[in-house]
C-alpha cells in the first residue's frame, strides 16, 4: 500500500487541500462562535471529515470504474436538481436546497445536488471525451459534450443560482481545451458569453463587446462561413438577453445589476460586499489578530460564514492572511493545470 500511496497519491495537491481546509475551518470558527451560529461551524467540520474520506476513499477507486459510474451518478443527480425544483428549499431567494429549515433561513440538514453536479459533471465530460472514438471536431461529438455541462447549468440557472451556473462554465472552457478542440471553436462559445455578459451593462457596453467577440471569432476563424454564423448567433444571444432584461420586473433587474456591480446599492442588496471590502480593507498588513475583528464579531456582515468568509482571514491576518488563501488556490490551480496537462 506504501508503495502505491507513493506512485498515484498526490500529496502536494493533499496539502494544499489540507491547508485550505484548516483556513476554513478557523473562518468560519470565527464568523459564528460569538453570533450563535455555532451549527455553521459544527457542518463545516462534519463535511470536512466527509471530504477527506472521500479524498482517501477515491484515491484507490480504479480509472475504469470511474468511467463506468460517471454516466449513472451525472444522470442520478440531474435527477436531483429537477427535483429540487419541486420540493427543495428555498435559501437567499434560490430553491437548491434539500433539507430542513433552519436558524437564519439555513436548512438545518441536507444539501445543496449542485455542489454534488460539478463533480459528476467533470467526471461524466471526462469519461466521454476519454473515448478513442470521439472527435471535437465531429459536430455532433462536440455538441454532445457542450449538453453534458449545459443542461445542468439551465436547471441551476432556473433555481436561481447564477454563480453556481458561471463555475460550470468556467469548468467547460479548460476542459474542451485540454481534449484537443480547436480555437475557434473555444472562441464560437467565448463569444456569445462575452456579448450577453456586455448586454447587461447598457448598450455601449454591448458594442464594445459584441465587437471584441467578432474579432475574436474573425482572428480564429477556420472559414468565412462558419465565422459568419457563430457571429450571428452571438449577436442573436446578445439581442436576446437584452431584450429579456429589459422587460423583468424591476426587483429581478435590480438583482442582476447588484450581482454585476454591488457597489451600486450598498445599504441594500450589495449591502453584504460593501461590509465585507470595509472588513478587509481594516485588517491593513497583519490583520487585527484572530477573533478580534471587528466587522465579523460585531456581526456587521450577515450569515458571514457563507459566500463572504473570505473577509474574516483578510480582516484577522491582513493582507498576509489574505495572501496566504490566495496562494493555497492558485497553487491548487497551477498544479491542477499541471497534471491535466500531463493527463
Amino acid at each position: 500500500m506504501v508503495d502505491y500511496l507513493k506512485e498515484y497519491f498526490d500529496f502536494r495537491a493533499l496539502l494544499l487541500c489540507l491547508g485550505l481546509v484548516l483556513v476554513g475551518l478557523l473562518s468560519v470558527y470565527s464568523a459564528t462562535f460569538d453570533v450563535g451560529a455555532a451549527a455553521a461551524f459544527k457542518k463545516q467540520l462534519v463535511w470536512a471529515g466527509f471530504g477527506l474520506l472521500a479524498l482517501f476513499t477515491m484515491a484507490f477507486v480504479p480509472i475504469r470504474t470511474l468511467q463506468r459510474i460517471s454516466l449513472p451518478l451525472y444522470i442520478f443527480n440531474l435527477g436531483l436538481l429537477l427535483i429540487v425544483l419541486v420540493i427543495g428549499e428555498r435559501v437567499s431567494g434560490s430553491k437548491s436546497w434539500f433539507g430542513l429549515g433552519g436558524a437564519s433561513g439555513q436548512p438545518s440538514l441536507g444539501g445543496q445536488p449542485s455542489e454534488f453536479m460539478k463533480v459528476t459533471s467533470v467526471l461524466a465530460l471526462a469519461a466521454f471525451l476519454a473515448r478513442t472514438s470521439i472527435s471535437l471536431t465531429n459536430p455532433k461529438h462536440l455538441l454532445l459534450a457542450v449538453a453534458i455541462v449545459v443542461v445542468p447549468m439551465a436547471l441551476i440557472l432556473a433555481q436561481p443560482d447564477l454563480g453556481t451556473t458561471i463555475v460550470f462554465f468556467a469548468m467547460l472552457l479548460p476542459v474542451l481545451y485540454w481534449a484537443g478542440a480547436g480555437n475557434f471553436v473555444l472562441a464560437a462559445i467565448l463569444a456569445p458569453i462575452i456579448a450577453a455578459a456586455g448586454a447587461l451593462f447598457g448598450t455601449l457596453t454591448f458594442l464594445v463587446m459584441l465587437t471584441i467577440s467578432g474579432a475574436l471569432l474573425y482572428i480564429t476563424r477556420q472559414n468565412r462561413f462558419a465565422a459568419a454564423v457563430a457571429f450571428g448567433i452571438t449577436l442573436a444571444v446578445g439581442l436576446s438577453v437584452q431584450a429579456v432584461y429589459e422587460r423583468l420586473p424591476s426587483y429581478q433587474q435590480k438583482r442582476i445589476s447588484t450581482f454585476l456591480n454591488p457597489g451600486s446599492d450598498q445599504k441594500g442588496a450589495g449591502y453584504n460586499v460593501y461590509q465585507s471590502k470595509v472588513a478587509i480593507g481594516s485588517g491593513g498588513f497583519f490583520g487585527k489578530g484572530y477573533l478580534q475583528g471587528t466587522q465579523t464579531q460585531l456581526n456587521f456582515i450577515p450569515e458571514q460564514w457563507t459566500d463572504f468568509i473570505f473577509c474574516v482571514p483578510g480582516e484577522e491576518f491582513g493582507f498576509v492572511g489574505a495572501s496566504v488563501v490566495i496562494g493555497l488556490f492558485t497553487g491548487l490551480l497551477l498544479h491542477g493545470i499541471r497534471v491535466a496537462g500531463l493527463s
